[in-house]
């Protein structure tokens, strides 16, 4: 019997793609993956417990939210241009890979029917000088699909 552990994965070693495309730039932070069960309560008239079963009902998307430091790059625009202009058609897919040290895909997360929510953009400041400007998109999806390399 093998009794030896793995680590876990690091946090820093991911990509995203958006409509399998890099155009988007690289990515410093992704927050937000997760998915949330509304939980229906109930009692049967004959049970003979006075207490309620919980029932899994509709379950919801959070928010997903993108940074990177600003790069020569207008596909945030086009997209947010795009759904100004087309609504639900403009959606795209959004596919997050955690990668190992030999940057070879351990988990994946697909974000489907995916329209950008929120831009922020950079806090210029004068004073500093060294600090990246960074960008932020929050992503609205209606579903996520969790799994390992095959998920693509």
């Amino acid at each position: 019997m093998s009794t030896s552990k793995r680590p876990p994965y690091g946090a820093f070693n991911f990509t995203v793609s958006i409509d399998g495309s890099d155009a988007f730039g690289g990515f410093s932070d992704v927050s937000g993956l997760n998915t949330e069960f509304t939980m229906a309560e109930y009692r049967e008239g004959s049970d003979p417990d006075n207490h309620v079963r919980k029932v899994p009902g509709i379950y919801k998307t959070g928010d997903v939210t993108l940074k990177r430091g600003i790069v020569d790059s207008r596909a945030f625009w086009d997209w947010i241009a795009d759904i100004r202009k087309r609504g639900p058609l403009g959606r795209k897919e959004v596919l997050i890979t955690l990668l190992d040290e030999a940057r070879k895909p351990v988990q994946a997360w697909k974000l489907l029917n995916v329209t950008p929510m929120k831009y922020t953009g950079p806090t210029l400041a004068a004073k500093g000088g060294g600090d990246v400007a960074m960008e932020e998109i929050v992503l609205s999806a209606e579903d996520i699909q969790m799994g390992f390399p095959d998920v693509t």
